[in-house]
Parts: C-alpha cells; structure tokens; sequence
C-alpha cells in the first residue's frame, strides 16, 4: 500500500539552531532516511517545498483570480516543508517507517494512505 508522509516544519525551531545542528538534523538525517527506505524496497520518492515566505495562494471569487502571500491555511507556525511517497505493507509499517524521519522528533508526521491515483511514478 502507498502512503503519504507529510513533514511539517517550524521554521522557529531552524533559526534557533546552528548550521552545523541543522545539517546534522535534516540534511544527515534526510540522507540516512533516504538510504534506509532505498534499501528497504519501501521508498518512491520525495520533494522539498519552499518556505511560506515564497508561498502563494490562489483564490476564485467571482469569477476572478485573486492572490494572496502566503499560506492556504494558518496553522500556526509550524509548515508543510515536504513529503515522501512510501509503499508499505502496512499502515503499522508506514507509522514506523514515518518515525525515522527527522521532522518526528521535532514536529510530527502525518501518514495518509493513497486511495486514488493517477499519472506517472
């Protein structure tokens, strides 16, 4: 079964740390989780997203396009960073697998099964 892991991210939480703490968490830590799910057979693939800063949000009203800077919703601090795209044997495996990721010690994981899909890999 796939799933979805969904990575939130404060960005409070990086602009208190050191380069060298940021590196250590997310970019060793992304890194090490790659190789695991790689290696596991479980791993289809990730993205990074921008920060809310450089985020857009596009609204219909009226018949008309309306924009606005920022966020869809405002979750508080915490963001959508990224995502993996995993295929599990199970949902109990995909909360394992989504333990590992680095975000789980500092935010939260949210793992979703894919119910519909269409288009490429």
């Amino acid at each position: 079964m796939k799933y979805l892991l969904t990575l939130q991210l404060d960005p409070a939480l990086i602009e208190g740390m050191t380069e060298d703490e940021q590196n250590a968490a997310f970019v060793v830590g992304h890194e090490t989780f790659q190789k695991t799910l790689t290696e596991s057979g479980e791993f289809i693939g990730t993205k990074a997203l921008a920060f809310p800063a450089d985020t857009v949000t596009v609204r219909v009203r009226d018949g008309v396009a309306q924009t606005s800077a920022g966020l869809f919703a405002d979750t508080g601090s915490a963001f959508l960073c990224g995502y993996y795209l995993v295929d599990c044997a199970s949902k109990e495996r995909a909360i394992e697998v989504a333990a590992l990721a680095p975000e789980a010690a500092f935010t939260g994981i949210e793992v979703r099964e894919i119910v519909y899909e269409l288009g490429a890999e």
